[in-house]
């Protein structure tokens, strides 16, 4: 996800510096702008005079003091809320005043984290969706605190990069997670308990709800881990028992199998990205437009 946010910015015109302890991590998300970037000249979309400028404009480091050279800061780290809180106090103490800090959280509470810094009227959610440079929505949520002034900034900007930003408040998972991780669930729950395979499951889905991707093919894409993480916010946040994880979704987190990035989830996956299912082995492209 924070490659994507890098790619979305430094093409439309932005300085942007990418900061993680990883410098892996780094050279990964690089690599992966770059080969996006190089998709969208083969497809016309970009020249590659402008991919060539665009990727110019990122740098990255492991330093986060960096940040105090920042006009807005969007954190996308991995969606724990204790990890989120240590970071939104040191970016609130290294990033200069008047700067707005940005979460891209899917479910954690904007409030939650506001209230570890000394600038809750700055802070704010820019939910974005995944794969970033394709999805057009950015869910931008208010905290109790977060004032007119930081959110009307924040819509502009997620227009200036080509976003539709929505507005929602601060509620576990916000509209579109409280509304997909359900619905994720359930696909899993009907796995555990023989109602389909795989497969029938998301082709149901695909061909009889129009949905463009199945919802365990999405939970892959997503992450299992992540698809856990987020139940349970919902789960402890609203108090309802229908969004506890499936155990049969814990299994699998627990086994390591966590979708596309461990090369396994309810499908497996090849290097090329091309998936198949684990019962027939046969080879699956799709074109991801889907929220997560």
């Amino acid at each position: 996800m924070g490659s994507g946010i890098a790619h979305v910015f430094a093409a439309s015109g932005y300085p942007v510096t990418m900061i993680d302890v990883s410098a892996e991590s780094l050279e990964r998300g690089m690599a992966t702008i770059e080969k996006n970037m190089t998709r969208q000249v083969r497809k016309g979309t970009l020249d590659p005079a402008s991919r060539d400028a665009a990727l110019e404009r990122i740098t990255t480091s492991g330093a986060l003091d960096l940040v105090g050279d920042a006009d807005v800061v969007i954190e996308a780290a991995t969606e724990r809320a204790d990890l989120k809180f240590g970071i939104f106090a040191d970016i609130d103490r290294l990033a200069p005043p008047e700067a707005i800090l940005a979460s891209n959280t899917s479910s954690i509470s904007i409030t939650e984290i506001a209230a570890r810094t000394s600038r809750p009227e700055q802070v704010i959610g820019m939910h974005f969706m995944n794969p970033v440079p394709v999805m057009q929505l950015v869910e931008v949520i208010r905290g109790l605190a977060t004032s007119d002034a930081t959110t009307r900034a924040v819509f502009d900007l997620a227009q200036k990069v080509g976003k539709t930003p929505v507005e929602v408040n601060d509620y576990p998972g916000f509209v579109s997670n409280r509304v997909l991780m359900p619905m994720i669930n359930e696909a899993v729950y009907c796995l555990m308990e023989g109602v389909g395979s795989i497969e029938a499951i998301d082709q149901v889905m695909k061909l009889g709800v129009n949905h463009p991707m199945g919802p365990l093919a999405l939970a892959d894409l997503i992450g299992l881990d992540t698809c856990v993480s987020i139940l349970q916010v919902l789960h402890t946040g609203l108090g309802d028992p229908k969004y506890r994880p499936c155990p049969l979704l814990r299994k699998y987190v627990a086994a390591g199998w966590l979708g596309r990035k461990a090369g396994r989830g309810f499908y497996e996956y090849s290097g090329d990205g091309a998936r198949h299912t684990r019962e027939t082995g046969d080879r699956k492209q799709e074109t991801v437009t889907t929220t997560g």
